[in-house]
């Protein structure tokens, strides 16, 4: 697959077809009929698989690593119907100030 012209909102796009296809041969319509709590636990194992490609400077692996976690984190916000659209907007509205000044103003956990 070329990847000119190819976005996340392409993937997001190809995640919802997909998602609501009922086909058995898609791993993504899999994954949506396990529902949230499978694809969140999909999404963390992802993460933590990133993290270790990026300790062992495994560019490859850090590169399909990053492919899996985008992937997966796009059909977790596919499952609580959150768009990718929402989730840029808020990127958008935190680079407005110096990334300590975001920090600084989000409001402490009560834990």
């Amino acid at each position: 697959m070329s990847t000119h012209g190819f976005t996340l909102t392409s993937l997001e796009r190809i995640v919802a077809q997909r998602a609501a296809s009922g086909d058995d041969g898609s791993y993504t319509a899999k994954l949506v009929a396990r529902g949230t709590l499978y694809a969140a636990r999909k999404l963390g194992e992802e993460a933590v698989e990133l993290v270790v490609a990026a300790i062992a400077e495994d560019e490859a692996a850090l590169t399909g690593e990053a492919a899996d976690l985008l992937y997966h984190l796009l059909v977790v916000l596919r499952l609580r119907d959150v768009p990718l659209s929402a989730v840029l907007a808020e990127l958008e509205r935190r680079t407005a100030q110096t990334g300590l000044q975001e920090k600084a103003s989000r409001v402490p956990d009560a834990g």
